[in-house]
Parts: C-alpha cells; structure tokens; sequence
C-alpha cells in the first residue's frame, strides 16, 4: 500500500475515534484492562497498539498515538452533593440483618422503595422471592438488596469511577459519571443492580432537579441504578425507606462500630452481635470474599406459616425486548 493510501487511511481513523468520542484515557485503560489486556501489534509498525472503551460501548484496538488524554477523575469537580455523597457519614459503618422468619411477602419495603427512587413497576433496588432449601422444606420468603460488600467486584471492574464504595460500607452510583457500560452488572454475583433502559419515570417533573448522589434521583436513561441503604435518610438521622415500610419487623439497620442495629417496626435496639450469634446469622455466598454488609436470620420459628394465597409468587423481573 502507498503511503498516500496509509496517511488517508490513519486520518480518516482518527476523525471516526473523534466523532464517537474516546472515554478519558487514564480509566478507560485502567478498565479495558481488567477484560482485555494490552496487545502489541508491532508487524507494520513500532506503534503501540491498545484497547480502549468508547462511550457506545465499544471495544476499539487502536494505537495509542491516534487517542487523546482527557483528564482523569477530580474530586474537585464534583458538585457539593457529590462530594457528601463520595464522603459519607463520618464514623459510621451501616449494617442490615433481614430475619426471614418475620417476612410474609407484604412488599411494602419494595414499594416504598420504588416510590423515593422514581422507578419503575418492573424496576427493583430491593426484591423479595420465594425461596425453598429443597424439595419437600416449606418455602419461605427473603428480601434482597444490593449486598454493600466491603470487597465490592463492580467498583473494581467500573472504568468511570462512577460506582464507589464509601468508608461508611455504602457503595453507591454516580449516575452524573456512569456510561452504562454494565459492567458493574456482569461482576455483581446478587443481580442487584438494573439499567435504565427506557426514560425514567417522572423524567418529565424531575428534569429540573439537583442531581443528588444519594437518593439518584433524577434517574437518567442508559445509566445504572441500584439499592443505595436510603443514604439520603441516614443523612437526617433516619430509618431506610424498606426498612421504616416493613410492617412485619423484618429488617433491623444500624451502625456496626456501636454494635448497635434497631428494628424498623418494633423500635427495638439490640446488640448487632448477640443478635447474630443467638440466632446463627449468616451472608450470603460467603465464598465469594466479597464480603457483605447485608446479614440474614434463617426462616426458623416462623411467626406465620407460608400461603399460597399471601401474595403472588416474587421473582427476577426479565423483560425479553432486551434479554
């Protein structure tokens, strides 16, 4: 090939990489890492070839001299809800025990939910499905949020920065960074985030809204969204919204430095401790190492035996327009 044909050949490249935009090179690499390496092609040339994320959701092997730098992540820049909301609550570090002797599948913590965050009816921060250990063992119900880890896989793999883990043990989306690249949603082992795939609802009375970090409200279309602990209520001094809604006593949450949790319902105060140990509390996929915040309490002793006729059956929403 004449090098006529190789220069028009590379400028030509170089006006398709500007016009879809390359994502900022220091995270893109930091993430097209994890999942793609580095490849050298230096058959032709001595130019070093990567690859890189484009904010299509593209995987491109270029080389790098055709890309341009664009400054990394700066906390600086953030607004001042983004930058409560990256820094937590001082001195905290949340917890949540789901006893699953007390759920009878009411689902007001699901609505409740959906209500604060602006999502739609097929869309979950938090769910609650029918669970059977094996054939012929009564089935129980269990609710389940985002999981908190303190070894959070879809921070790690987020080439944006836009989902974090806070010292207070909150991971939370930065819907403001997010690209909607889902990887988060590949990496998390608990299905616990969605993607807004269609506008959100109430975009329309939203719009105007001061994006706040977190509640994530407003939602924006091709973004993640996710269970976030109901941070913006903690910040008052506040239960969560599924745990203030649970008329069963369901779910206890408070601060694991004070070794102190309360029940939603009752108002109790116990020991977050004793109340694991005395009721043989246990995490789910412990295996994993991803290390949750989120506690259960087995479906023993039940307060009220399984129906049929309680609610219907809860499940995994799964729209086939995008399986």
């Amino acid at each position: 090939m004449c090098e006529k044909e190789d220069n028009s050949k590379n400028k030509s490249r170089r006006e398709f990489l500007q016009n879809i935009g390359i994502i900022g090179l220091g995270s893109v690499l930091a993430g097209s890492a994890i999942f793609a390496g580095f490849n050298y092609d230096r058959k032709k040339t001595n130019a070093q070839r990567i690859k890189v994320l484009t904010a299509e959701n593209e995987l491109l092997e270029i080389d790098k001299n055709d890309t341009t730098k664009v400054a990394r992540f700066k906390a600086e820049n953030l607004t001042f809800l983004q930058k409560r909301g990256r820094e937590g609550i001082k001195g905290k570090r949340w917890v949540m025990v789901v006893d699953l002797s007390k759920c009878r599948n009411a689902r007001k913590c699901m609505s409740a939910c959906q209500n604060a965050h602006h999502l739609r009816p097929e869309q979950h921060h938090i769910n609650v499905l029918k669970m059977q250990e094996s054939k012929g063992t009564p089935p129980f119900y269990m609710a389940k949020p985002c999981q908190h880890c303190d070894n959070p896989p879809c921070v790690a793999v987020c080439p944006v920065d836009a989902t974090f883990k806070r010292p207070d043990g909150i991971v939370l989306i930065d819907n403001e960074r997010c690209i909607g690249c889902r990887f988060c949603i590949a990496a998390c082992p608990y299905s616990a985030r969605v993607f807004n795939w269609a506008e959100p609802l109430n975009s329309e009375e939203d719009k105007d809204l001061t994006y706040d970090v977190e509640l994530n409200v407003p939602q924006r279309k091709g973004t993640i969204s996710k269970c976030l602990f109901s941070a913006d209520r903690l910040r008052e001094g506040k239960m969560p919204y599924c745990v203030s809604a649970c008329p069963n006593g369901v779910y206890y949450f408070g601060d694991e430095n004070e070794d102190a949790v309360t029940n939603g319902t009752t108002k109790e105060t116990v020991r977050f401790s004793k109340l694991l140990e005395d009721n043989a509390g246990y995490r789910l996929m412990p295996e994993l190492g991803t290390e949750p915040r989120v506690y259960y309490l087995p479906a023993k002793n039940r307060t009220s035996p399984y129906e049929d006729k309680d609610k219907p059956e809860a499940s995994e929403h799964l729209d086939s327009s995008h399986a």
